[in-house]
């Protein structure tokens, strides 16, 4: 007995190890070479820390040069335990892009569902994701031109920057969070910025947004089990909100009152609940995260370029001249701001909101001389296309006016992914962040 007992930890402490590495590594023999080349890295954790290793958002980073150098455009690599194609090849991306649900699936690590929600559009494919992108894009196409929504990021903008009239230095950053989230807070749920709920949500979105990007580990408390924690707070309060909105408001009012998302939210029956209520973090999440990092990178950039900056304060002081004193822009004075939409664009391609999505493949995908075998992951990467000098002529320097000649709709330039899961709300971010440059490089150097 004692032989065979010895035997089995043998077999244990030499099988099991060499059975994780054979099964790591195994993947990069499959399809008969037909994969692009590339590197596992160690076993469990292939390369994810690499990857992740924090980098400027206007450069690709060391494991990008590293791997486009030693490999290509497209390479294999072994990211967020499973194998993967990472693409920096814009008609890859575009392919990727293009056949969502038909060769391609959204396909994010099971940590990051723990946090947003199983209902949550981010994460969400087939059926459930278009009935939930479909209420996205109403509400944004009802919601981008009226007088209420432009009026609420002027005012919140006017209200930000003369709060800093007798402060002798300000975290830009922390006022471009603070804009972006009262604007959405009040255009999605009706509060306003001294409200008590408001205070409170603020708190626990931002122990929500720390833990979305830390290392998934539930225990209590890390910052990934405090965010699950802050989601559920969260949900109960907007829960509140919604019953309190149905006892004030009888049914009546659907038709008429539509001053918020929620408003408009209640009145649809394609809906269920937690639906409805994953869809109003979806808008906060989203709302918030996109107006900041744009209003913050667009004055990063501002900020190392005089020409445009003086270029931009003309065109804001056309605009300025023919209106009144006080009197608020409007979505015409939106749509005179083409230089402003350059620059946003450019700060878009320079500094690279999204830097990539996670796609799987459904079946074995070829294209051109490779095979991605089914179930692998795709990593379309977007920074490394923006920030292409083959593709984009100067591609390191923050230059606006390289918009006059290009398109802007195409495939070389995806701030906000692209296909059937392109980010709906862009157009209201982009109206935020011009009616607060509006006041801003008129009011302060």
């Amino acid at each position: 007995m004692a032989g065979w007992f010895w035997f089995i930890m043998l077999f244990g402490l030499v099988g099991v190890p060499f059975g994780i590495i054979l099964n790591h590594f195994l993947p990069l023999f499959s399809k008969q070479g037909l994969v692009p080349q590339g590197s596992f890295g160690w076993p469990i954790l292939g390369e994810t820390l690499s990857f992740l290793k924090p980098h400027p958002s206007n450069s690709i980073g060391s494991f990008l040069q590293e791997h486009c150098s030693r490999y290509g455009k497209v390479f294999t690599s072994h990211l967020f335990f499973s194998p993967t194609v990472v693409s920096c090849d814009q008609e890859l991306n575009y392919f990727v892009l293009q056949n969502e649900d038909k060769l391609f699936q959204c396909s994010y690590p099971k940590p990051i569902h723990g946090i947003l929600g199983k209902v949550s559009m981010l994460v969400a494919v087939n059926d459930t994701h278009k009935k939930l992108r479909n209420v996205a894009l109403s509400l944004v196409n009802t919601t981008k031109s009226k007088p209420e929504f432009l009026n609420d990021a002027e005012r919140i903008a006017i209200q930000v920057l003369n709060s800093w009239q007798k402060k002798e230095q300000v975290i830009f950053c922390d006022e471009a969070r603070k804009f972006a989230f009262n604007v959405i807070v009040k255009q999605v749920l009706g509060l306003t910025p001294d409200e008590p709920r408001t205070t409170q949500i603020l708190q626990d979105f931002l122990t929500f947004m720390r833990g979305l990007i830390s290392f998934p580990l539930y225990i209590p408390g890390t910052p990934y089990a405090r965010a699950v924690q802050a989601r559920r707070r969260i949900s109960s309060t907007i829960e509140t909100i919604i019953e309190e909105r149905r006892r004030n408001a009888g049914a009546e009012n659907c038709s008429s009152k539509r001053s918020d998302f929620l408003e408009i939210l209640l009145c649809v029956d394609t809906l269920s609940e937690d639906e409805k209520v994953s869809f109003v973090l979806d808008s906060l999440l989203g709302g918030y995260e996109t107006t900041f990092l744009l209003t913050s990178m667009v004055v990063y950039f501002l900020a190392q370029s005089k020409v445009a900056l003086e270029q931009l304060k003309l065109e804001h002081q056309g605009i300025r001249k023919v209106k009144d004193k006080d009197e608020y822009l409007n979505w015409e004075d939106y749509k005179k701001m083409v230089f402003t939409q350059h620059v946003i664009n450019e700060a878009l391609r320079s500094g690279n909101i999204v830097k990539f999505v996670h796609r799987k493949a459904l079946k074995d995908v070829k294209f051109k001389d490779y095979v991605i075998p089914a179930g692998w992951k795709v990593l379309p990467i977007f920074s490394a296309v923006h920030l292409d000098p083959s593709i984009h002529a100067n591609a390191f320097q923050f230059n606006p006016w390289r918009w006059l000649d290009e398109d802007q709709t195409c495939k070389k330039f995806t701030p906000f992914g692209g296909g059937s899961r392109c980010c709906p709300g862009s157009e209201l971010g982009k109206v935020e962040v011009a009616f607060f440059l509006h006041h801003l490089i008129q009011n302060y150097r």
